[in-house]
């Protein structure tokens, strides 16, 4: 224990005097153990740590699969990615919900499974509370939801069976952010009334800060209702409708999520063969008719549907596996750099190590042995580790905020919400990292600076030159290294600026856009006509605006709809064969979006529900479904919704949900010919200036025609485009961020390593320019030796991204994914920098005094 001390104090006394080298070694692992541990951070919360309940390990969570005979009423919600042949999801009716919840409760003590519940999300929801109306999420669950998951309300009561009853009172328990946010953390929330949808909920409970829910890593419901409310919020909707079909004709929906607590003891497989049995017959009992005459409702046995089961503690997976593959590709980018790191620091120590070549021969003199040399050079390596890694878990705090700023950007990389904070695995995690750091960076200098021979002579020459291949090596790890982070943030940064710079095909400059969902606050049919109607009355006469239109899409945000459509002279059986992107929009949309007539007229307002339906396309749709006719006068019919539309009119292309989506099919429609599907619109003003600052002049617009309508969405069509890049530009600065500061780790590597070589060659460099050579000589000679690393690493590093290019050719855009000319200025940037770093050596080996040289030995 005391020969440790006696290490470390010597171990504190040598890098007090060296504060240079100190501070360096510590920023350097600071940046890389930090960037590291933050992330790690955010991935243990996102992707590994479970759900914040009573024994997370006994819960399970249900899923079924089918044959492709096997046909459902439609599904919303999540469902597993499976081969074309299987069908499956993880989502249940919930009449079949409730045959399995009824067979549990008759199997009593001997089910495996102590508590069975269900749960759903409700996307969008208008709540207003006093005068705030905004849009938020929330989740219908049944009565045993809070019970089977063991959770206790941080205030008031959970909602309990009795709640989940036809014609309970409708009650609602806020989470923790909502409540803070709406309500000002005030305790008399409870017993309040919040209001959702036009419909008044009493507040009966708030949830504890960290319990978010069981859907997704990503989805934090503001509010949870009893699933028997869900009909009174969603309406028409709803997928809650009766056994058979509703008064809409459409059957009940699988949307239910379903998930159990196993008993003491019980095991998955138990839980699964105990419900498998009701599962299929009620499963079977409710599929859907045959769909055309001759068709036969029977599926053979392998495609009957059978249940399946896998642990719940995590709850719903889709998400967390979507987020896993950019947060791992982050992982492993931070790991290059902390790697990076590691061998700029072993260069470094290398190179210390030629001023501190009297110092170990002396202690070897002194009968020190190399095994107690060692021991002593790593534990400088861990104590510079470890002041590291305290400087990494500062810049791992500064790292989350910058993550969660990610999280806001629409990248889609890191889902928003997440607290990682330092918790204890992430403390261990931080720890090992710095352990395992120490031995990266400490061991190959140690062992090499421990041997250096008393005898000097040739024996020292040959380690000397050892140790300067290992150098020379580490110098090539990193430029392999900064090749591929740099290369990456070329394609990257490429990829983006083609996204940017893509034709759209209309102007989207001083646009502001926003929704609106009216249907969530009751309007329907002729009050929604008259809504909408006196809400463009005032956009129009609006002071700024040059034009005001609406959509029931928003351009370029990643949203679609499509449908099939039959052309003359077919028939339904072929309707899959012309399924096009669909748009709904006001007379003057292609006006106000500066969208290009080619053909035919537009549409105007006596387009409306008395006057036969008509239809506008883009010239693909034109070229693609009418090749070589006129689609002017052409009818298209819409099978589902049974209308036939005449084409009127062609217009340009534009790009639909995204800058990298093809130019497909698009079919536009008058919305006063379709007034069913314009509950929900998205608005477009043409501003005279500045689009942004009609924002507040908009929202005060709408408030006092409905207090309860609040805008959504709302941004300048510039912004939400590039929202839709989020991904590629985050990326991006990543990578060019690591990729710089690789590249200056590398130079710094690189300089310490030649200035090592200088200062162990000063009797050799001496010899020559006595004999003769000159002072350029000597530079070209300093800097070919420092070149030849980072050249070798500069080939292993193209070779890696070539082999790398398929794993980016999906991100890439407009260029291919391995780019020569990204390459080429990769290569070029990075000799440039490898020169320079070798010259100011170079240039100190040139101005060697011979006589002084000589003496040195």
């Amino acid at each position: 224990m005391s020969g440790v001390l006696q290490d470390l104090r010597y171990a504190a006394r040598w890098l007090a005097r060296n504060p240079g080298f100190t501070a360096l070694a510590i920023v350097t692992l600071g940046l890389g153990i930090g960037a590291n541990t933050a992330l790690f951070g955010v991935v243990h919360a996102a992707l590994l740590r479970r759900l914040p309940v009573r024994d997370p390990g006994r819960l399970v969570l249900f899923e079924w699969r089918a044959g492709e005979t096997f046909r459902t009423s439609g599904t919303r919600g999540s469902s597993a990615p499976l081969p074309p042949h299987v069908k499956g999801a993880s989502v249940f009716r919930p009449d079949v919900y409730a045959r399995m919840e009824e067979a549990r409760t008759a199997a009593s003590a001997r089910s495996p499974l102590q508590a069975l519940f269900g749960f759903a999300p409700i996307y969008e929801l208008t709540s207003r509370v006093g005068d705030r109306a905004e849009i938020i999420r929330g989740q219908a669950v049944t009565g045993g939801y809070f019970e089977g998951l063991g959770v206790r309300p941080l205030l008031g009561r959970a909602i309990v069976e009795a709640d989940d009853r036809p014609g309970a009172a409708p009650v609602a328990v806020l989470s923790h952010a909502f409540w803070k946010d709406a309500f000002g953390a005030d305790p008399s929330a409870v017993g309040r009334v919040v209001t959702l949808n036009r419909t008044a909920f009493t507040i009966i409970g708030v949830t504890a800060p960290d319990f978010t829910g069981t859907l997704q890593v990503d989805y934090q419901p503001a509010v949870t209702v009893a699933l028997a409310a869900e009909p009174v919020l969603l309406g028409a909707d709803s997928g809650l409708r009766p056994t058979g079909l509703s008064q809409a004709g459409r059957p009940p929906i699988w949307f239910l999520n379903v998930m159990g607590r196993l008993r003491p003891g019980a095991t998955l497989a138990e839980a699964r063969q105990s419900l498998d049995p009701t599962f299929r017959a009620a499963a079977l009992e409710v599929m859907p008719p045959p769909r055309r005459d001759g068709e036969t409702s029977r599926i053979p046995p392998r495609d009957e549907p059978h249940l399946t089961a896998r642990a719940g503690g995590l709850g719903l997976m889709e998400h967390r596996q979507m987020y896993s593959r950019p947060m791992y590709a982050l992982l492993g980018i931070v790991g290059v750099v902390l790697l990076i790191a590691c061998a700029n620091l072993a260069n470094l120590l290398l190179a210390r190590a030629a001023l501190r070549r009297g110092e170990i021969r002396t202690r070897l003199a002194l009968g020190a042995s190399r095994r107690r040399l060692i021991r002593q050079l790593l534990t400088e390596s861990l104590l510079i580790a470890s002041l590291g890694g305290l400087a990494g878990v500062f810049f791992a705090a500064w790292g989350e905020g910058a993550l969660n700023a990610i999280a806001g950007s629409d990248a889609r990389i890191v889902p928003s919400g997440l607290s990682a904070g330092l918790s204890a695995p992430v403390i261990a995690f931080a720890i090992v990292l710095t352990l395992v750091t120490a031995v990266i960076f400490g061991l190959a200098p140690a062992w090499g600076t421990s041997r250096y021979d008393l005898s000097g002579g040739l024996a020292q020459n040959r380690r000397t030159a050892s140790r300067s291949r290992l150098g020379g090596g580490l110098i090539a790890l990193q430029v392999g290294l900064s090749v591929i982070l740099l290369s990456g943030a070329g394609l990257l940064l490429r990829t983006l600026h083609n996204l940017e710079s893509v034709a759209l095909g209309f102007n989207q400059e001083r646009l502001l856009v926003f929704g609106l969902r009216p249907e969530q606050g009751g309007y329907g049919d002729e009050r929604l006509l008259r809504f909408y109607d006196a809400l463009f009355a005032r956009l129009d006469a609006l002071p700024g605006v040059r034009a005001a239109t609406f959509g029931r899409i928003p351009l370029i945000s990643q949203y679609s709809w499509n449908t099939a459509i039959l052309l003359p002279g077919e028939t339904e059986r072929s309707a899959d064969q012309h399924i096009v992107n669909r748009q709904m929009v006001r007379a003057n949309y292609f006006e106000a979006l500066q969208i290009p007539r080619l053909r035919g007229r537009a549409f105007t307002d006596r387009d409306d529900e008395r006057a036969p339906r008509v239809a506008v396309v883009n010239a693909t749709l034109a070229r693609k479904l009418f090749p070589g006719k006129d689609p002017i006068g052409q009818r298209v019919t819409e099978p589902e919704e049974k209308w036939v539309a005449e084409i009127v009119g062609v217009v340009g292309d534009t790009k639909y949900d995204s800058q990298r989506s093809e130019i497909e099919p698009l079919l536009y429609t008058p919305w006063r010919q379709d007034v069913r599907n314009v509950g929900e619109m998205y608005f477009a003003l043409r501003a005279e200036g500045d689009p942004a600052a009609l924002t507040r002049t908009v929202e005060r617009l709408v408030h006092d025609l409905d207090p309860g309508l609040p805008l959504t969405d709302v941004s300048t069509q510039e912004a939400r485009s590039r929202a839709t890049v989020g991904r590629e530009r985050v990326y991006a600065q990543i990578l060019t961020f690591f990729g710089a500061l690789a590249l200056l780790l590398a130079a710094i590597g690189l300089f310490g390593v030649l200035g090592y070589s200088v200062a162990q060659r000063t009797n050799e460099i001496g010899i020559r320019m006595a004999l003769g050579a000159r002072a350029q000589d000597v530079v070209r000679m300093v800097v070919v030796q420092g070149l030849r690393p980072a050249v070798l690493g500069l080939l292993l590093g193209l070779g890696a991204a070539l082999a790398l290019g398929r794993t980016v050719a999906s991100v890439v855009y407009g260029i291919p994914a391995s780019d020569p000319g990204t390459l080429a200025a990769v290569s070029g940037l990075l000799l440039s920098i490898a020169a320079l770093a070798a010259f100011v050596p170079a240039r100190r080996a040139a101005r060697v005094d011979p006589i002084v040289a000589l003496r040195t030995e």
